[in-house]
């Protein structure tokens, strides 16, 4: 049975909605009730302690993880998971196939494949799954190398790179796939220090250029720096949210206040 034809998106409607999200893990309870959205063309920071359920929420969004409950809408297109909870599944593949194509993720361990090249991993999505030609998309990928500075590691495999160039990779091969939306979980966590910065740089980049981005991040440094909305999970739940100026400068959570306090002073 063919899948309706989806609405076209009303002029300024959220590139993300999210509505009640709920998700657990056996008796933990990892969010609960969590809604939010995001414009089209803004950077929202997720920022909370560990264990407040940012990367679970991210992990959501594309479905790596299936809410117990709750709504995920991208780019009008909402998301569809029957099932009770602990037998959730997603009821239509065609539509969640479909809906990844829109979402570059980049996780915080890179996923990169260790038997192909840096542009072979590039390729790989482009030509296998969205079926477009291998010359175009050869072209884009060398491209998006050099957009993020590694054009002369193309034929290098990810253990001859460094940690900063296999995460730089890692978000040209998310960009290959011209998502709609980029999904950043901890991109510079498993990095050292000296490293952290050439990836700052090319997210800030990304933002400069209006991209759409949700990013889970623990430096606040960075969210103070690209960040359109901030928003603050306390376990499980939004704590605080709103522009960068009223998030870090006009604080009213309790809670946030001393995070904010911890996390300049660690």
């Amino acid at each position: 049975m063919q899948s309706p034809a989806k609405e076209p998106r009303a002029a300024g409607a959220p590139i993300i909605e999210i509505t009640d999200l709920h998700k657990s893990f056996g008796p933990l309870e990892v969010l609960r009730g969590v809604s939010l959205s995001a414009a089209e063309g803004k950077v929202v920071a997720l920022i909370g302690s560990s264990g407040s359920g940012k990367s679970t929420l991210l992990r959501c969004i594309n479905m790596l993880e299936l809410p117990d409950s709750g709504t995920v809408t991208i780019a009008g297109e909402t998301i569809e998971v029957v099932g009770k909870p602990g037998a959730r599944r997603v009821a239509d593949e065609a539509q969640i196939r479909r809906v990844r194509c829109g979402l570059g993720m980049v996780f915080q361990s890179f996923n990169l494949w260790s038997h192909m090249t840096v542009l072979g991993n590039l390729m790989e999505a482009p030509v296998h799954v969205q079926k477009r030609p291998a010359e175009q998309v050869r072209a884009e990928a060398l491209q998006m190398l050099d957009k993020v500075g590694i054009l002369n590691k193309a034929d290098a495999y990810p253990s001859q790179l460094s940690g900063g160039q296999q995460q730089r990779a890692a978000i040209a091969r998310a960009l290959c796939i011209n998502p709609a939306v980029m999904l950043f979980d901890e991109p510079t966590s498993a990095l050292d220090p000296e490293l952290q910065g050439e990836v700052v740089r090319v997210i800030k980049l990304l933002a400069d250029e209006g991209r759409s981005m949700l990013l889970v991040t623990h430096d606040m440094g960075l969210a103070r720096s690209i960040a359109d909305q901030v928003i603050f999970l306390h376990q499980g739940r939004i704590e605080e949210q709103g522009s960068v100026d009223e998030v870090f400068g006009a604080t009213r959570s309790e809670r946030l206040k001393q995070f904010l306090s911890a996390a300049n002073h660690p």
